[in-house]
């Protein structure tokens, strides 16, 4: 049925959306999702979970450089 529980792949992006995401996330995952987020190395926001799975990849600039340009 629609309403079965599955697997999801997030891959969010930084600020607001994350945030306002996260919530979402966790009433999935009390739902039964498995969810999996992918995120690169420099992020700022998205942490792990244990309603998640969080996997990163590497980016050529680090999270101090991403500060920097959010400021």
């Amino acid at each position: 049925s629609p309403a079965a529980a599955g697997k999801l792949l997030v891959i969010p992006m930084e600020g607001s959306h994350w945030l306002s995401m996260k919530e979402v996330l966790a009433e999935l995952s009390e739902r039964g999702h498995e969810i999996v987020v992918i995120a690169p190395d420099s992020k700022i926001l998205i942490d792990s979970s244990r309603r998640y799975e969080l996997k990163s990849y590497p980016v050529p600039f680090k999270t101090e450089e991403m500060e920097e340009l959010i400021r």
